[in-house]
């Protein structure tokens, strides 16, 4: 029996309008609760960012969208259709991998398309292994959705069953490499099916094969685009709420929870305003700094960090595609630089991602928005990451080696083009909350997965706080936060 908040819950405060908070806030209005959200930006997003200046739109957070049936899961709890509120399009090339030894690969939605791209490449025996690659991840991702993601979790009894079983039997447990290895020859296609584990915030060699699933969602399922960026989906999800009579209230940062007998009372604002509240869903990245009582996790590994830099410029940049992943020549050495070292990547593989090929809202005439994303280490020394490392004077230089990097890279044209651009670094994520400045929160070490991980009910701390985002069960990523809205949402309901 799952647990819940005992007692009143009419009277909702949620803090935060990021996903997770609207996910939250949306699932709760559905349900018939009286639901405030508050914010201390002046909108909604939360690490789903954007820029809009000199007719660029610039997304600062994620840039990566896949799984839209949970956006649309979201919406519908309030009676809402995804087609009413977002213009969604599925990119034909999911990625364009892009290699040291020159060579590319497009990934593409559609299996059979992938499959001849990598026989042309990697050969037919390659082409035969990727197939049956597809259809295990397929299979890996069924188990673990029902086990690990979709549902709340409070004792690791709670996975004893037969999916955890199957899902033993199929090598989840054992090391994502070596896993992705025995299906590829190929040192291309091991990169392409591995290097998904930064996202959960491990090094590919030392990730758990359990998490090759992240592959499903975007390799296996395909990456859509909104239009107008991704900044669309949570202006979408706060215009439906408010539809549907959720209060936002913008520009309000959280001074305290107010607590009373082992409950929160009321939430506090800084400006003195005190909103009652029968339950409150605290979505920020360090809930432990707000909620009374609430401890930290003891020994917590936080995930790399990375530098994002996000540039509008006056120039084509012709051939390129939405995304591309950019691998460079070193592999496992650059691992242990960014997770054991504390170094940034010396030969880095990065993400870039050019939505105004797809896009053309995004850009004026002639102009194109690009994004790239670089690991770093993060501020924890105890998670491998780097205190010590001075990004504001670093910032600048790494600045004009990543423009190098990509002009290098065949993305020219883009140093003497720029009209908008912003840079985050660990040093400004920390400064926006997120815990050891980095914005992919606690790493999915084993310890910190499925019932290991935070709780959205947490045993310490008032009876009726529940907390969601990306530093709580099931974890990071849009889905996931999207996700644990609607599970803290259910410790409300029930």
């Amino acid at each position: 029996m799952v647990r819940t908040v005992p007692g009143r819950t009419d009277r909702v405060v949620v803090v935060g309008a990021g996903l997770a908070g609207l996910g939250a806030a949306l699932r709760l209005r559905g349900a018939g609760r009286e639901v405030t959200v508050v914010e201390r930006g002046e909108g909604p997003g939360g690490r789903a960012g954007r820029v809009e200046q000199d007719g660029y739109v610039l997304d600062t957070g994620p840039s990566v969208f896949t799984a839209p049936e949970v956006v649309a899961d979201t919406l519908a709890a309030v009676g809402e259709k995804l087609e009413d509120r977002l213009d969604l399009r599925r990119l034909e090339t999911s990625y364009r991998a892009q290699y040291a030894d020159g060579t590319t690969l497009d990934v593409h939605a559609d299996p059979a398309a992938f499959a001849a791209e990598v026989s042309a490449l990697c050969g037919p025996a390659e082409a035969v292994a990727l197939r049956r690659y597809l259809a295990d991840l397929a299979e890996l991702y069924r188990l673990q959705l029902t086990t690990f993601i979709d549902r709340n979790l409070d004792s690791p009894l709670d996975l004893v069953g037969p999916e955890l079983i199957q899902l033993a039997r199929r090598g989840g447990f054992g090391r994502l490499s070596r896993h992705v290895e025995k299906y590829f020859d190929d040192d291309r296609l091991r990169r392409l099916f591995s290097f998904q584990a930064l996202y959960a915030g491990v090094s590919p060699f030392r990730a758990i094969a359990a998490y090759a699933v992240i592959a499903q969602l975007d390799i296996g399922a395909g990456v859509w685009h909104p239009t107008g960026g991704i900044g669309a989906v949570p202006r979408a999800l706060a215009a439906a709420a408010a539809d549907a009579g959720v209060t936002f209230r913008y520009g309000a940062p959280v001074a305290e929870l107010e607590t009373s007998g082992g409950r929160v009372g009321a939430v506090r604002l800084a400006d003195g305003e005190r909103l009652p509240a029968d339950a409150v869903v605290v979505t920020t990245d360090a809930p432990h700094t707000l909620v009374p009582g609430l401890r930290g996790p003891r020994r917590p590994v936080y995930s790399p960090s990375c530098v994002a830099l996000h540039v509008g410029v006056r120039t084509e940049v012709p051939g390129q595609a939405h995304h591309t992943i950019s691998f460079g020549d070193s592999w496992r050495g650059v691992f242990d630089e960014l997770t054991r070292d504390g170094r940034p990547m010396s030969d880095p593989s990065l993400l870039i991602s050019m939505p105004s090929v797809t896009d053309r809202s995004l850009a004026p005439e002639g102009g194109q928005v690009l994004s790239v994303v670089a690991p770093t280490p993060n501020l924890d020394r105890r998670s491998g990451g780097n205190p010590d490392l001075d990004w504001d004077a670093l910032a600048p230089r790494y600045r004009d080696e990543l423009l190098e990097t990509l002009e290098a890279r065949g993305f020219t044209g883009l140093t003497g083009a720029i009209e908008v651009e912003h840079m985050d670094t660990p040093r400004t994520w920390a400064e926006q909350g997120m815990a050891a400045g980095t914005p992919f929160a606690l790493a999915h070490t084993f310890g910190q997965t499925g019932p290991f991980r935070p709780s959205t009910l947490p045993r310490r701390g008032p009876e009726n706080v529940v907390l969601a985002g990306s530093s709580v069960q099931p974890g990071v990523g849009v889905p996931m936060v999207l996700i644990s809205g609607r599970l803290a949402a259910e410790r409300i309901t029930g």
